[in-house]
Formats: C-alpha cells, structure tokens, sequence
C-alpha cells in the first residue's frame, strides 16, 4: 500500500501542474507520514542527495556551456561542419548533425545545442531551399549528441544515482563512440531524404576555406579535449575540470573571438543559475523519493517482475529498453536517471550487462523520449525554434527515429561500442 502511495501522490502532483521536482519530494515526505517514519530522516535524504563534492561538476560544466553558447563558438563550428561536409547532396542537412556532434560535445546540452545550433542553421536551411519540417527534425534529433558525447552532465548524474560505483571518467569516454555512431546514422538518414525530396548540394568553398574555418573552430573544439584530457589524464578531478572549462570558455570567447559581451555574459549568468537550480532541486527531492523506492524492495521486485516474463536476457534488455523509452516520452530526463537507475540497473546487471554500457542505453533512450511526443522538450524547442507545427514535424520524424533506434540496438546488443574506448584509455 505504501508503494501505492508514493506513486499515486507522485502522479497526482504531475498531472495538476507541479514542477517533477516538487512532485518527487512532495510523494517522498507523503509517504514519510503514511509509514510512520521519522519525517528527520526524509530531510536527511534530502540534504545528503546534493551533498556530494563530484555534483559540483554539474554547475561549471552549465555555465561554461553557457559561455560557449552566447560566445559565438556555435557559429564558427557551423563554418567549419559546412565547408568540411556541405558540398554532397543535401548538405546542410549533414552539416546540421555534424556541427551537432562538435558542440554536443563542448555544451553537453540537447537544448542547448537546438538554441544554439538551431536559430542559426534552420533560417539557412530554409533559404536554400529545405523543408522547414525537414530542418526542424534534423536539428531536434541530432540535439541528443550533446547527451552522449563528453562533457555531459547526465552521466554524472548516472554516477550519483549509482551511489558513487561508477567511474565517471569511464562514463564520459563510454558516450563517444555511441554518440558519433547515432550521428553517422541521423546523417545517413538526412541525406536519403535530402535526396528522395531532391535538395541540392552546396559548392565546396575549398580547402584553404576549410582550413581557415577549422583554425577557427579549434580553440571551442579545445574545450572538449581539456575537460576530458585532464580527467583522464589525472591532472584534474571532474569537478576541477569543469571549473577550469569554465575559465578556458570565457578567455575564449572574451580575448580569442572576442564576441562575448557584457549583455550577453549577464544572460549566460542568468540561465546557468537558473538551470543548475532547478537541476539541484531536482536531484535532492529525488534522493528521497529513490530511497523510499528501495525502503519497498522496488529494485528486488523488478527483478523478480522481469524474470517472471522471461529468463532470456535479450527479452529482459528489450523490455528495459522499452519501458525506458515509454518513461522518456512523459518525463524530465534528469529525474527519470536518478529514478530509474536504482530500479533498472539492478535487473541489468542480474543478466551479465556492464553498467558503463547500461549507462548508454539508458541516455540513448531518454534522448529519444527528449524528441518524443506528447512531452518532447527537444522536439517542443526545436518547433519553436523553426517555427513549424508539432503536428507536422511529428509526420516526418520516422525516419530520423529509425536511425537513433539503429545505433541504440548496436550499443544495447554490442558491448565493445560503448566499452572498448574506457577498458582502453582507463581500464
């Protein structure tokens, strides 16, 4: 019954309008009164969720994505993906999930990259001539890049949610190979329908263009290479690295492009507060929410649910895959990670799955939910963005899907795509 309860509080809290963060800690401290436990220790789970020196990471790596975004790194790694893979058939829609791939992997932000990315490429791509349903969706799916490829915040939060036993360097190395795959996909995909719809191909600039472009774009892709090379490299822990991107991002774009200024670097302030915030809030209410899922054996029973079905593992990934991706499609991201983890990551090891590769499923799937209908906040953003009607993108979107859904297979049933680079680099 207490169970019950918990969820039952949960949802009615949703449903009315309640941020899910509010909704987690309200069901959490419900369910507190109904059991008769010490409302002490419900503030105790509470206080000790964001009591963890590694969630300092999380703050510098928003905000120096931030100072990225509004410091005109995007646009010159728009130059650098058009002159390197504009001139094929239908390449700005190419050009679209590769330059996603390059700032996915600096801002570590779907929505940050469809702002950034988004209000500079589809305005482009209209005016050469694409559909603007077209653009929207390239631009929205490609955004989930930015949840696999490193720096990203929601692995650390994978690492949280596991209570510390995952390396967090293992994680950030673990998204690239899948995260470039699903880019290879989306851009294959892109450029079959660029080619049934009959776009043209954009004239190669040259490669004196390409080279100055890619000068251009190296002190932003630099980022990247610091923050991770320095984690993997042992001079600095996650969290000194995400400070010291936050140094490099603003001299960057202050004394290098010298295209951040003060109106804009107020805004980058701004927003960096207001999301790390909200994600703050976000995983404190959830610690207690996620304790009292295990003080009701929800983890064991999930097991015993799952095994209960089939004992065969790959029936067991599926239906993981499956509900994961359901969960997406009406839920926060960040809050389905530091719920689900404790629930499913369990089961997945139960049936001989590494947690590194687990990790990357589970981001791949609630990426796709992120481009999902009826919550979606990718595809909602990416609509607005382009100014196109939910309902006509949504028509459209299949294929970009089945492409995201390819390089979600690979990694869910090939191990080595997600664990090859982290056994290698750090072992």
């Amino acid at each position: 019954m207490g169970l019950f309860i918990l969820l039952a509080i949960f949802f009615v809290c949703v449903v009315i309008g309640l941020p899910v963060a509010f909704a987690l800690g309200i069901a959490a401290v419900g369910t507190f009164f109904y059991e008769g436990l010490p409302l002490l220790i419900a503030f105790q789970r509470i206080v000790s969720g964001i009591n963890i020196f590694s969630l300092m990471a999380i703050p510098f790596f928003i905000f120096a994505g931030e100072l990225m975004f509004h410091g005109g790194i995007a646009a010159r790694l728009v130059r650098f993906a058009s002159a390197a893979v504009g001139a094929v058939r239908g390449g700005l829609g190419i050009v679209n999930v590769f330059s996603s791939m390059l700032f996915g992997g600096i801002s570590g932000s779907a929505i940050a990259d469809i702002s950034a990315l988004g209000s500079i490429l589809i305005p482009v791509m209209k005016e050469k001539g694409y559909d603007d349903d077209y653009a929207v969706n390239v631009t929205v799916t490609s955004s989930v890049a930015g949840i696999l490829i490193p720096p990203s915040h929601n692995v650390i939060l994978f690492a949280v949610a596991t209570g510390g036993g995952v390396s967090i360097s293992q994680l950030f190395l673990a998204g690239v190979v899948p995260g470039i795959l699903m880019c290879v996909c989306l851009a294959v995909a892109a450029y079959v329908i660029a080619v049934r719809r009959g776009y043209r191909a954009e004239v190669f600039p040259g490669f004196y263009a390409l080279f100055l472009s890619f000068v251009g774009a190296i002190p932003g892709l630099m980022t990247a290479v610091i923050i991770v090379g320095g984690v993997l490299s042992g001079i600095f822990t996650v969290t000194e690295s995400g400070a010291f991107g936050v140094i490099y991002a603003f001299l960057v774009t202050v004394i290098v492009y010298r295209s951040l200024n003060w109106e804009n670097f107020k805004t980058a302030v701004v927003n960096s507060v207001r999301t790390t915030s909200m994600v703050m809030i976000l995983i404190a209410c959830a610690a207690a929410f996620a304790y009292m899922l295990t003080f009701f054996q929800v983890p064991t029973r999930m097991i015993d649910f799952m095994y209960g079905i089939s004992d065969n593992p790959i029936v067991i990934i599926l239906l993981i895959n499956l509900m994961l991706l359901v969960l997406g499609m009406v839920m926060d991201m960040a809050a389905l990670i530091l719920i689900c983890t404790p629930i499913f990551l369990p089961v997945a090891i139960a049936i001989g799955m590494d947690p590194i590769q687990f990790a990357m499923v589970m981001m791949m799937n609630l990426g796709l939910g992120l481009c999902t209908p009826p919550v979606g906040s990718c595809l909602f953003v990416g609509c607005v963005v382009g100014e196109v009607p939910m309902e006509r993108a949504v028509k459209s979107i299949w294929p970009f899907y089945l492409a995201i859904l390819s390089a979600l297979m690979l990694t869910t049933f090939i191990p080595a795509i997600s664990l090859t680079l982290p056994n290698w680099l750090v072992g």
